[in-house]
């Protein structure tokens, strides 16, 4: 008799990242709930929680030996909600709703300019996977999601703490979802914080000293701290770009790893 051919077993999933990135989406989904109720610093707060999640969920899969292509390309749809479509939702109902009082044109404005926020999301998390092992790691192209929506986040939470309301700011809102959406899908050079290999895991202890100090910074006030943080490196890639011009240095290749 000949031996039966056992059956192929299914594939399963890592559970311990794909719950952080779970956790991650969760608190995008929030952010936009709580945009929808009025509460933007609660709106706010959920965004960089989600943040620091997106940030998790990679180390633990690295230090667990749990990565897989089904945790990829779910991370990039968590990061799609909770950096692209919910940033802009905040800052639309925040302020661009209100650009429909000044004529039916500004309204139409306001809510392309969040969804064209949410489009350079997806376009900028499309070509990051599309680039994965091809691009110098110690450097971004365009800036990264979660800063862009750190840069967002953090303006209206600012605002709001300091009792700016959108619709007072709501055309300086519109130049901020704006820029930060141009930004993402820009070939302007970010640093990434990566290192460029073994050699570059070890930091000075100065640098350890700033990182517990802007700890402490953002622990006594976390939305003023985290919008001086996320706006100079968002200008950081115009920046160095002009200095690269001025100096007349040679475009730098950013298409090929070190």
């Amino acid at each position: 008799m000949p031996t039966p051919t056992p059956r192929p077993r299914g594939r399963g999933i890592y559970l311990l990242p794909n719950l952080f990135t779970t956790g991650g989406l969760f608190a995008g989904f929030y952010a936009i709930i709580a945009a929808t109720q009025g509460r933007y610093g609660t709106a706010c707060v959920a965004i960089f929680i989600a943040a620091i999640l997106d940030g998790v969920d990679g180390r633990v899969a690295r230090l667990t030996n749990t990565q897989s292509e089904f945790g990829v390309q779910y991370d990039s749809l968590a990061d799609l909600i909770s950096f692209g479509l919910a940033p802009a939702l905040v800052m639309f109902h925040w302020a661009l709703e209100s650009m429909k009082h000044d004529g039916p044109m500004p309204g139409k404005i306001g809510w392309i300019a969040a969804f064209l926020y949410a489009a350079c999301a997806a376009l900028r998390l499309a070509r990051f996977n599309s680039q994965v092992g091809q691009v110098d790691k110690r450097w971004f192209i365009g800036l990264a999601s979660p800063a862009a929506a750190g840069l967002v986040a953090s303006f209206v939470w600012t605002c709001d703490e300091l009792g700016w309301t959108g619709e007072e700011l709501r055309y300086f809102a519109l130049a901020v979802t704006v820029i930060a959406g141009l930004l993402m899908v820009s070939r302007l050079r970010y640093f990434s914080f990566k290192g460029g290999g073994p050699k570059h895991d070890r930091v000075p202890f100065l640098a350890i000293l700033i990182v517990v100090v802007v700890v402490i910074a953002i622990a006594i006030d976390p939305p003023s701290v985290l919008l001086l943080i996320f706006a100079p490196y968002a200008l950081s890639g115009p920046v160095y770009a002009l200095y690269r011009r001025a100096r007349r240095l040679p475009p730098a290749d950013v298409g090929t790893s070190p």
